[in-house]
């Protein structure tokens, strides 16, 4: 009978430390990014939406899925392969959900295996978004190394 008590306060220890850890990881990206909901294209047009934060550095669009106790990110997008192909409004049952966020479809090639994706958030993320963008250092200048 001891076994199985020892076996249950194991489980329940693990338990407890998966959910604390949930708990951390939920708290830090709350805190910390911006809020989004991001899809992977083709999709259709109410399916595949998943809630997360997405976190800007210099290089990299970093995008975290709030159900996952992944430690890293889900997604990186780069920042130089990032284009904008169109901005909408959400689309029927869509709206229940997206209800006041701005859609924006990203061309194919924002990462590494060259798939597109579609990034709904709120306007004012959507003109920090923008911004960061419009900010990115342009392919054409290129520091100059002498010889």
């Amino acid at each position: 009978m001891s076994w199985i008590a020892l076996v249950l306060g194991v489980l329940l220890a693990v338990a407890v430390v998966v959910c604390g850890l949930l708990a951390y990881r939920l708290g830090q990206l709350r805190r910390t990014g911006t809020p989004v909901l991001l899809r992977e294209l083709p999709a259709d047009v109410d399916e595949g939406w998943r809630h997360g934060t997405v976190h800007y550095s210099d290089e990299n669009l970093r995008y975290f899925r709030l159900s996952s106790l992944r430690p890293g990110p889900t997604r990186t997008l780069g920042r130089q392969s990032i284009e904008i192909t169109r901005r909408r409004r959400p689309e029927g049952t869509e709206s229940e959900i997206l209800h006041g966020m701005v859609i924006l479809e990203l061309e194919p090639g924002a990462d590494d295996a060259g798939r597109a994706y579609e990034l709904a958030m709120a306007p004012g993320a959507d003109t920090a978004f923008q911004s960061w963008l419009e900010s990115r250092q342009s392919n054409r200048s290129q520091r100059r190394r002498s010889a």
